[in-house]
């Protein structure tokens, strides 16, 4: 502790922003050290891994908690909970911090929420965790595998159970490993105007580890620095934070000098300043989201690269724009989604969807679809994304958009490297899995209009 901020007090109340209001994690843990910028490096670090580890981690966690506890998590009260989750987190995966000192920081942070009495309570859960966590008995992978992948992977049992019945289960245990797995940042180098030699050294002068990402030369994957908005590269708008799974949807737009490109759930632009770049320059890439804010990320983007044929505006997917009709050489349909394919990264997700709000999301993107389907010349391109691995999100959504719109699947294996080349990319659909291919959870597609 420095500077007159508890870490342990910032974490505590990141946790319950995110669990008892519904903040999105990355959101939380951004504005947390955005305003405590002062904080020292080892400090911020402490606090992110913290955070991101309890949330990935939360169902092992709760089930060594409850192992030992008499009262069990879902009857405690939430900042005690989020207490002892943490202090969990850290006695099980940090080594560097002593585990008395783990107990007597949880202990001194019970009383300075003004629960006193609650004190010896936690000090004596968390002493019997440190004596007999190493004994504890998990479930028995052989009589039953749900509940053993579930608690070894913190994975709810909902999801282990469909992903088997889907993938089976080598392909679900390397996808749950793999969610676990922390990565370093990937990013597209902007090689309209710089080459990828000279954005390597410019990220390695000021020390950040750089090494080529898979399957496109143009991207990166970058670690061992403070902050991005820290990097000259990214500063000047050389490079761009984005995964390689979604770089595939430009590569498979194949736009042409001078299109006219339609991409209607744009923020916070990845996807468009790509294709602005391929463009380099000319033609105009029509930037939508339904919000104001989101618009707003996605000129802050097109600000900082300097992007001069892409345009941002306010617009419902789902509301009919008469002025677009039969206009876009390519329309862009990343389209909200259940959001399993980046269960790495916003780990909040495998906690929150539900079978009921998939349902209302699947209604969402035929409703957005169907208004692409709208917006596409005759003989024009449909690009189709998410990034879930969930099929009635996917495959079954392309199935309903050939049944009832005047389109056809286009191969894709012109635009990925031979390596990812199957049965499905031939036809003109590609599911990434996480921990079989290098990339995040995404779906891809691709339509020419009849």
């Amino acid at each position: 502790m420095t500077s007159g901020i508890n870490t342990r007090e910032l974490v505590l109340e990141i946790l319950l922003e995110i669990e008892e209001e519904g903040q999105h994690s990355h959101i939380a843990i951004r504005n947390a050290l955005s305003k405590y910028q002062f904080l020292p490096k080892q400090e911020r670090a402490f606090i992110t891994r913290v955070c991101e580890g309890t949330l990935e981690y939360r169902i092992l966690i709760d089930y060594i908690i409850n192992s030992f506890s008499k009262i069990t998590v879902d009857k405690m009260k939430p900042a005690i909970r989020e207490i002892l989750r943490s202090a969990v987190y850290q006695l099980k995966f940090m080594d560097s911090v002593p585990d008395s000192a783990v107990c007597n920081e949880a202990v001194k942070l019970t009383q300075r929420k003004g629960f006193y009495n609650l004190k010896p309570f936690v000090n004596g859960v968390l002493r019997t965790i440190i004596r007999q966590m190493d004994e504890l008995a998990f479930p028995s992978r052989e009589k039953d595998p749900v509940a053993y992948l579930s608690v070894k992977y913190s994975m709810p049992e909902n999801l282990v159970i469909r992903w088997r019945e889907a993938y089976g289960d080598e392909i679900t245990e390397r996808m749950l490993k793999d969610f676990l797995t922390e990565k370093p940042l990937t990013v597209r180098c902007r090689t309209y105007r710089s080459s990828v030699e000279e954005i390597m050294q410019s990220l390695a002068e000021q020390g950040v580890e750089v090494h080529p990402a898979p399957y496109l030369p143009y991207a990166l994957t970058i670690s061992g620095f403070n902050h991005i908005l820290s990097l000259d590269a990214f500063i000047e708008g050389k490079i761009q934070v984005q995964d390689v799974s979604s770089m595939f949807v430009a590569e498979a737009a194949d736009p042409k000098k001078g299109d006219y490109v339609i991409d209607l759930c744009a923020a916070p632009g990845g996807k468009s300043l790509h294709i602005g770049d391929k463009m380099e320059g000319y033609g105009t890439v029509d930037a939508r989201d339904i919000s104001q804010a989101k618009v707003d990320l996605i000129e802050e983007n097109i600000r900082r690269t300097d992007s001069i044929n892409v345009q941002a505006k306010v617009q419902d997917a789902t509301v009919f724009d008469l002025d677009s009709e039969n206009k876009g050489d390519i329309v862009i349909a990343d389209v909200p989604c259940s959001g399993y394919g980046v269960i790495g990264k916003k780990p909040e997700i495998k906690y929150r969807m539900t079978p009921q709000k998939q349902e209302e999301l699947v209604i969402l993107q035929r409703a957005i679809l169907k208004r692409a389907a709208e917006y596409v010349k005759p003989r024009g391109t449909l690009i189709f994304s998410t990034c879930t691995i969930a099929r009635e999100e996917n495959e079954e959504n392309v199935l309903w958009f050939l049944n009832n719109f005047p389109f056809r699947l286009e191969s894709l294996n012109g635009c990925l490297p031979k390596e990812l080349h199957c049965e499905s990319s031939a036809l003109g659909y590609m599911q990434f899995l996480p921990g079989v291919h290098n990339t995040d959870g995404f779906f891809l597609a691709k339509f020419r209009r009849k």
